[in-house]
């Protein structure tokens, strides 16, 4: 299993402080945020990383984490050099992964459960993908999937949408195999110019290829100002999960 952290991101919901470093350097506890989703790949014997980050924050990714060595990891780093979107960003790893299964992580969500275990399951299963979910309270927010009751299966996934089907987000964390690269090839820009995320994700629905399971502990997009203190705090075990994201 290879693993691949998302930290490309300008920030720009953390600004002003992120006008001069990057969101992934910032403090979550005692570590920079981007050293927790190093951190859970580790837990889940993840050892060969690539690091998908920006050309300007090289010399501080060299001298931060260099080749991973200090945290027991194999670490490379890729290039993004325009913001054109999560699934654009996964497709610079094309050559990395190889053949391989792989783990994507989003370098600002933090979260509680271990990976372990579903690493070792989608090992041995055949689907394509496999999206792990969260019930949050402001839907509007984030990719939200439906669930199909007569088969527990998600049934599409809706980005933002204005009248949410579900409290289910589809959190920044996916497992592909090698096969998603050709899925890949079907995805056109959205309104945004980006390639998305969740375009990617609802062509594998329809092919009956991705899989899901829930979260347990808690989950936070650590890209605002109020989640990255909350994040702090959940991480710090100074509070408890509430209905917050």
């Amino acid at each position: 299993m290879i693993g691949v952290i998302l930290a490309g991101g300008s920030g720009t919901r953390l600004s002003p402080i992120t006008k001069i470093v990057n969101k992934h350097f910032l403090p979550v506890g005692k570590y920079p945020m981007i050293y927790w989703a190093l951190l859970k790949l580790k837990e889940a014997n993840v050892e060969n990383v690539l690091l998908i980050i920006n050309e300007d924050d090289q010399p501080l990714y060299d001298k931060l984490i260099g080749d991973g060595r200090e945290l027991g990891l194999n670490v490379t780093y890729k290039i993004q050099d325009e913001p054109l979107g999560i699934a654009h960003g996964v497709s610079l790893a094309k050559s990395f992964v190889g053949d391989s299964k792989f783990i994507v992580l989003l370098g600002d969500n933090l979260f509680q459960d271990s990976l372990k275990k579903a690493v070792s399951d989608f090992e041995k299963d055949q689907k394509v993908a496999h999206v792990f979910l969260k019930k949050v309270t402001n839907p509007i927010a984030y990719g939200i999937a439906e669930i199909d009751l007569k088969t527990n299966k998600i049934s599409a996934i809706e980005e933002k949408p204005v009248n949410p089907k579900s409290d289910l987000c589809v959190t920044g964390i996916y497992l592909y195999d090698a096969s998603v690269f050709r899925y890949m090839k079907q995805l056109v820009p959205s309104q945004r110019g980006e390639l998305e995320i969740t375009d990617l994700n609802n062509l594998l629905i329809k092919e009956g290829q991705l899989g899901y399971q829930m979260l347990n502990g808690w989950w936070i997009d650590a890209g605002t100002h109020e989640s990255l203190y909350y994040a702090n705090q959940l991480i710090n075990g100074d509070r408890k999960e509430s209905n917050h994201e």
